[in-house]
């Protein structure tokens, strides 16, 4: 029987500690392993975003007007 992939657990504590300063709600997230990128969004399904904002360490956050509506984190492999 071959091992499932290893799960770096402490990335995953990180996050969910990051996303305990977000309103509560309802998010949905995918990773695209061909393009290396985490999208998240924080409805059910994604709301159209009027704005975004690249950070100095390649997350763009997406605004709906003043409300942000999903991340998109890129090389998500190399951190």
């Amino acid at each position: 029987m071959s091992k499932p992939h290893s799960i770096e657990i402490c990335n995953y504590i990180h996050f969910a500690k990051a996303l305990q300063t977000v309103e509560q709600r309802p998010c949905w997230m995918m990773f695209d392993a061909e393009a290396d990128v985490l999208y998240v969004n924080f409805q059910n399904s994604a709301q159209a975003a009027t704005d975004s904002k690249v950070t100095d360490d390649d997350v763009v956050i997406r605004y709906a007007g003043n409300e942000v509506v999903g991340l998109t984190i890129l090389s998500v492999s190399q951190r």
